[in-house]
């Protein structure tokens, strides 16, 4: 096999990468009955598949004449790389792109046989079949251009990197927020619910008004009148209004909710007075403690109002473009953003 220049093996990362894009988007949109922009990255670039073809490259340049060995070499290589990129964006992001705990024999989800497998007989397809007839067509272009096209290519895809990586971090943060938002609202209710409680209020009552399991079966069944509607939104312009009317109705939902313990809280406390035996030092306590919780509520409403589409469009086009992503510890929240930007 020719040894490449470095400016080469650059253009090949990226024609491989483009590959792999076309073929990825192309099989998941085909799965999926809808355009799927695959990927990390907002460019036609999916890097794993460059990259597994540069590393299976380099490591069977020695054994290039063995199909066992081309196999074998190739298959530990890719998998290698799976792993190592599978686990480090994990890591950084909160969030699975791939997974393969399903599988059998497979490690922490990240890697399995079976894929393994496959990517040694991809080695092999790669190897003899698809990359010589791409490494003579390299071998035509002209000296001059190679390191300046390559140079082009790489500030290009490094800008989409650093976009991407910021948009990865603000899902990352999304969810978090989302779920601690959750958190939040469970804890607040509880908190009301028993302070509803001491002042001897309407407990039943309240608690039929302030259920946060509720309010989150009600946005589920919810997806039906928005997959109807947004099957109709073909335009950006119409995907983004659909977004807006879907957020505001789940906000308007939510503020509703925090009103409702705001309510409570605020009615407990001004009937604190009235309960009997309370002394003025576990009255000055209690008033303390409700307000506290009062001004919590108030935060969190702020917090929500602000929020607006533009916030989660980013993280709606990552968990689009790979529709079997997971966030252990986030699941509530994923689903939330699922629904939220699903579309037919």
């Amino acid at each position: 096999m020719h040894v490449y220049s470095t400016g080469q093996w650059v253009l090949l990362f990226f024609f491989y990468c483009l590959c792999g894009w076309v073929w990825e988007s192309c099989y998941v949109s085909a799965r999926q009955r809808r355009w799927v922009n695959r990927g990390f990255l907002q460019g036609p670039l999916l890097p794993i598949y460059g990259s597994g073809a540069i590393i299976i490259l380099f490591a069977t340049l020695p054994v290039a004449g063995s199909l066992p060995l081309i196999w074998l070499f190739g298959m530990i290589a890719a998998t290698a790389l799976e792993y190592v990129v599978g686990a480090a964006m994990e890591k950084i992001f909160k969030v699975r792109y791939w997974d393969y705990s399903s599988q059998k024999f497979n490690l922490n989800g990240h890697i399995c046989l079976t894929s393994s497998i496959a990517w040694g007989f991809f080695s092999i397809l790669l190897v003899r079949c698809i990359h010589p007839p791409i490494g003579r067509l390299l071998a035509d272009v002209p000296a001059w251009l190679v390191d300046p096209l390559a140079l082009v290519l790489t500030a290009a895809f490094t800008v989409d990197v650093v976009r991407s990586v910021q948009a990865a971090l603000d899902l990352r943060e999304t969810l978090a927020r989302l779920t601690e938002e959750n958190e939040d609202l469970r804890r607040l209710a509880k908190r009301a619910e028993v302070a509803a409680a001491f002042a001897e209020d309407d407990l039943r009552r309240f608690r039929e008004r302030t259920e946060v399991e509720k309010l989150v079966w009600q946005l589920r069944l919810e997806e039906g009148a928005d997959q109807l509607r947004d099957a109709q939104a073909a335009r950006k312009q119409r995907r983004l209004e659909a977004l807006e009317d879907s957020l505001h109705r789940r906000t308007n939902a939510k503020l509703e909710v925090l009103h409702t313990i705001s309510d409570a809280l605020e009615t407990c406390r001004d009937h604190l007075a009235e309960i009997p035996d309370m002394t003025a030092e576990m009255l000055e306590e209690r008033r303390a403690d409700l307000n506290e919780a009062i001004e919590k509520v108030r935060e969190r409403e702020a917090a929500v109002r602000a929020r607006s589409a533009k916030t989660y469009q980013k993280s709606l086009r990552i968990l689009q473009g790979n529709p079997s992503a997971m966030a252990k510890g986030f699941e509530e929240a994923m689903d939330a953003l699922r629904k939220l930007g699903e579309r037919k």
